[in-house]
């Protein structure tokens, strides 16, 4: 699994961060995400596609291996 965030999307929901906080991070000046893992282990792929799903702005995307 890849995953990406288009930053200009981001809204600062910070779910993402909530959800899974060793792949996602928000800058401090204004809660836009920040990826820590582009290519998490797979006992993370679960929680990253209800983050994807959760995202209200939909600025996560996953490509690859589900």
């Amino acid at each position: 699994m890849e995953v990406t965030v288009d930053q200009d999307k981001c809204c600062g929901a910070g779910t993402c961060v909530m959800l899974a906080p060793d792949v996602f991070d928000q800058r401090d000046e204004d809660g836009i995400v920040v990826l820590l893992d582009a290519q998490p282990n797979e006992e993370l792929h679960e929680i990253i596609r209800e983050a994807v799903s959760v995202c209200p702005a939909a600025a996560i995307s996953v490509s690859g291996n589900p």
